[in-house]
């Protein structure tokens, strides 16, 4: 018994290392992104050049994360949409849904939207005041996250 657990652990172990070593996250030539990429950044931050993009390939899936002047970092999935944006400042209303947008300008219109993300069950703002407020894929406001 102890030695079909011993052997059921090595093996376990040894698919775990095979798994994770699967995972290439290298650093690419800005020119090497995809062009919906380029175009995603040239049209919403005009004036924040590409400082560093990397690509990450997983078992079944590739990412890419690119960095901007201004300390702005954009990570993009398999499909080259945007997933995630987060800045020390306001973000381009641009790159917001509008109804997330709409939702922020009515009742925090002191407050300006400094981070951004999307997943599959929900997007998620983070305001300069601290902020985090959570939405439903569509829009629509679901509540605050501490």
């Amino acid at each position: 018994m102890k030695n079909s657990f011993t052997l059921l652990a090595t093996f376990s172990m040894l698919f775990l290392i095979g798994f994770t070593s699967c995972a290439q996250d290298k650093i690419i030539p800005s020119n090497k992104l995809p062009k919906q990429i380029i175009t995603f950044v040239e049209t919403h931050f005009p004036d924040n050049s590409i400082i560093q993009a990397s690509f990450d390939r997983e078992l079944f899936s590739k990412s890419y994360e690119v960095i901007l002047k201004d300390n702005i970092k954009l990570d993009f999935n398999s499909k080259n949409k945007a997933t995630s944006i987060e800045g020390n400042s306001k973000l381009p209303d641009k790159v917001i849904p509008t109804q997330i947008l709409e939702y922020v300008k009515m009742n925090y219109n002191n407050n300006v939207i400094i981070e951004w993300e999307i997943d599959d069950k929900k997007q998620q703002v983070k305001l300069d005041n601290g902020l985090e407020l959570e939405f439903t894929i569509k829009g629509d406001f679901l509540r605050i996250d501490g």
